[in-house]
């Protein structure tokens, strides 16, 4: 499909918490359609800490994962204060240089990922002290409500808005690209504008990991 001048460009809301692998691997996808269907990602904040600690109450959490939801807090408190400094069209870039980092060079862990994305693209380092504090964790709720208030507390990331309605997904193992992503985004685009349509969903084997190629 060629994108031409005079197609209507369609904004598609997408919320993300950069440490969610399976987030990252749709955000690919989304930005392989914009280069081929007349799609623009607007791209919002929502919070895993907040969904499994608050919310769900952190039941049913490990050990571990819970360590990691506590941890999970820093880097979308940085994206907030980031958004609140220069605006929410900051947001995309840092969450590529962000999200590089800890998905494709596996450097999570790394203290110095948040600062190094911070100067990619061209933010004061100052704003990594955001990430232990609460200045930003009301504007984190209100983008992180519009879209769970929608598509309910038993979802997780990433959550997309199509033809209106916001829903939980696609998630994909690895990100399809050039018409195979555009054939994709045309059957959601179907199923998102059928009047009544509530879920679409199969079972995921846990072996199964994510890829960043």
């Amino acid at each position: 499909m060629t994108i031409t001048q005079e197609s209507e460009l369609v904004e598609v809301p997408f919320w993300f918490d950069p440490l969610c692998p399976w987030a990252w691997v749709t955000s690919r996808w989304l930005l392989e359609v914009e280069r081929v269907r007349p799609v623009r990602a607007d791209w919002r904040l929502m919070s895993l800490a907040h969904l499994n600690l608050v919310q769900r109450k952190g039941e049913g959490l490990s050990e571990d994962y819970r360590n990691q939801m506590e941890k999970a807090w820093g880097p979308v408190r940085v994206c907030a204060a980031a958004a609140e400094h220069a605006g929410r069209g900051v947001l995309g870039p840092l969450y590529t240089a962000i999200g590089t980092r800890f998905h494709n060079q596996r450097r999570r862990d790394d203290p110095t990922v948040i600062t190094e994305a911070l100067t990619e693209v061209g933010l004061p380092d100052e704003l990594v002290k955001a990430a232990t504090g609460e200045e930003f964790d009301q504007l984190i709720r209100d983008s992180h409500d519009e879209a769970f208030n929608e598509v309910g507390l038993d979802v997780g990331t990433p959550v997309l808005r199509i033809s209106g309605t916001a829903l939980f997904g696609p998630v994909l193992r690895q990100a399809p690209r050039g018409e195979a992503a555009g054939r994709l985004w045309d059957g959601l685009v179907l199923v998102a504008g059928t009047e009544g349509f509530f879920e679409l969903k199969r079972s995921r084997d846990r072996s199964v990991r994510p890829s960043f190629d």
